[in-house]
């Protein structure tokens, strides 16, 4: 009499489970990496969308900066709303909220969130500085602090 057997082996089973353990082992840190990485990019594209809404307010406000960015002769005219400052591996929540500083000596700061810096005299050469407001490094620029960016 002829046995058909068919099925694996419990050694089999316990082969292919080892070697799903260790793909995930290997892909699982690799995926927050690159969430990491993408809201790094985004902060940065945010940052970039900001400082053009501002040149174009200088330009069409004859060589001025506006005196804040949350009130309503920047916003929602030259950006719909500020967007979130998200700050990977820093320790800071993401944020949207804009501090004004009023010195240069306290114009970048850690607060986390985005910073910005208009000063009474056109001439200083922080007039108009937008940033973020983090003494951190970035991920992907591991040389500068999220401030120099």
């Amino acid at each position: 009499m002829k046995l058909n057997k068919k099925g694996f082996t419990l050694i089999e089973l316990m082969i292919v489970v080892a070697i799903i353990g260790i793909l995930a082992a290997v892909a699982v840190p690799k995926f927050a990496d690159l969430i990491n990485k993408s809201k790094e990019g985004a902060t940065k594209g945010a940052l970039s969308a900001v400082r053009g809404a501002l040149q174009v307010y200088y330009s069409d406000n004859e060589g001025n900066y506006p005196t804040s960015l949350t009130s309503g002769d920047f916003t929602p005219k030259y950006m719909n709303e500020m967007p979130t400052a998200k700050l990977p591996g820093t320790g800071h929540a993401d944020g949207a909220g804009v501090t004004t500083f009023g010195t240069p000596a306290t114009a970048v700061s850690d607060s986390g969130a985005w910073g910005y810096y208009t000063h009474s005299v056109t001439t200083h050469s922080t007039y108009g500085w937008f940033g973020v407001a983090c003494t951190h490094n970035p991920l992907t620029a591991p040389t500068q602090t999220w401030s120099q960016l």
